[in-house]
């Protein structure tokens, strides 16, 4: 009986586990949809782009750099004092998700 019961304590915590897996994918293409609708006129914002400007760092560069955490890209996003970039006014979570895709990226 107390294997049984460890057993389903095992396959329901899976199944938590799995669940917050797809969360966190979905935060990602939310991201990346935002960043082609918003960004990719300027920023390279997948490995697959060809056209962007090279006046500004690539999301790939962003992500790797040491000089630019979270937390910081997040504020950034949320009041960017850049003269050329817009004001996109996104929400908390838009800006997680951005956030989250923009560091996610790798050359």
């Amino acid at each position: 009986m107390n294997k049984t019961r460890g057993l389903k304590g095992v396959v329901v915590a899976s199944f938590v586990l799995a669940l917050f897996d797809e969360g966190d994918a979905a935060d990602l293409i939310h991201g990346r949809d935002i960043a082609l609708r918003w960004c990719s006129q300027c920023h390279v914002v997948t490995s697959s782009q060809i056209i962007g400007s090279d006046s500004v760092p690539t999301f790939a560069q962003i992500s790797e750099s040491k000089r630019v955490d979270e937390t910081q890209l997040s504020n950034f996003l949320a009041d960017p004092q850049h003269s050329r970039m817009p004001n996109l006014a996104l929400t908390r979570a838009e800006i997680a998700d951005l956030t989250a895709y923009i560091k996610a990226q790798h050359r």
